[in-house]
């Protein structure tokens, strides 16, 4: 492997961190557990990535699952007109560019393989696998990640949007300007090696929550955090 998404690179304060981190985001926000039976194919998560931009997962996962339907298959759903996927999507807070990336990277992939199957993948080290799919149209870091740690493929990879990002840098776990890639390419090594891919994404969700309540993009309620007294800012805010 090329650079290993599966073993711990040595010692690492940040990994300790995170493990004292975890069990307070539970003891605030509750287990969130992923059942066998909610793993949905990589296919699946794909497309429900791509046009899920600033769009509730709810609303995103049926849309997807609404798509599926209509549709049949993802191939019948790549040749379908634009304005016709545009009008199935018209729940996304994009609608117009949900259906735009989601023609474009489902016509990508029957062009790369001849059908919207990404089942070569299981084969495939995570992130090569992961470099793989940000070459398809509309599909960045989070995706890539998302579709390798929230499917069957059940990979060990973190899943970093915009809230799980601000608060790695808050912390002081990420340079303090790092984009997606960057924070993700310097928080996969301090990741827990005993995490298994369901905490990876139990982890990435309490973190939302936490951005979502107190460590939101323009007010830090650092007195009432669960994560203050590991969390670089929150000490300097004490």
């Amino acid at each position: 492997m090329s650079m290993s998404l599966e073993l711990p690179l040595g010692s690492d304060h940040r990994t300790d961190v995170l493990r004292r981190l975890q069990p307070l985001l539970i003891q605030r926000y509750g287990r969130i557990e992923r059942a066998a039976a909610a793993w949905r194919k990589p296919e699946w998560v794909l497309v429900q990535g791509v046009i899920g931009a600033r769009t509730k997962s709810e609303i995103s996962n049926a849309s997807t699952d609404r798509l599926l339907k209509r549709y049949g298959s993802w191939e019948a759903a790549a040749r379908a007109p634009l304005e016709q996927l545009q009008g199935e999507l018209s729940t996304q807070t994009y609608p117009n560019m949900a259906g735009e990336r989601l023609k474009a990277c489902l016509t990508a992939l029957v062009a790369r393989r001849g059908s919207v199957d990404l089942s070569h993948l299981s084969n495939m080290d995570t992130l090569k696998a992961m470099r793989w799919l940000e070459q398809l149209p509309g599909v960045g870091r989070k995706i890539a990640a998302g579709v390798m740690n929230a499917s069957t493929l059940d990979r060990r990879a973190i899943v970093l949007d915009g809230h799980h990002t601000r608060i790695l840098q808050r912390m002081g776990l990420v340079p303090a300007k790092a984009n997606t890639d960057r924070a993700f390419a310097a928080i996969m090594p301090a990741m827990p090696p005993e995490w298994s891919a369901a905490e990876f994404d139990e982890h990435h969700l309490l973190m939302k929550k936490l951005g979502q309540s107190y460590c939101r993009p323009s007010h830090m309620d650092c007195a009432e955090c669960p994560a203050q007294a590991l969390c670089k800012t929150g000490q300097e805010h004490c």
